[in-house]
C-alpha cells in the first residue's frame, strides 16, 4: 500500500491560532501574570472551542 501523507493542514490552524489567540490574551492583560496565563491560555486554546461547542450541542 502507498504510504498517504495529509493532516498537516492541522497543524497550521492550530499554529495561526495560537498567535491569534496569544495577541488577543496578551494584549487584553493588566499586568505580567495575566499575560503569562494568557499566554498559557493560548496554547490550550482548541480546548475551550471544543468545550464550548459540546455545551452548545448539550452533549
Amino acid at each position: 500500500m502507498p504510504k498517504i501523507n495529509g493532516g498537516t493542514s492541522g497543524g497550521a490552524v492550530y499554529g495561526l491560532g495560537l498567535v491569534g489567540a496569544a495577541i488577543y490574551y496578551i494584549s487584553t492583560a493588566g499586568t505580567f501574570w495575566i499575560g503569562v496565563l494568557g499566554f498559557l491560555k493560548a496554547i490550550i486554546w482548541p480546548v475551550f472551542i471544543v468545550y464550548e461547542l459540546l455545551k452548545s450541542l448539550g452533549v
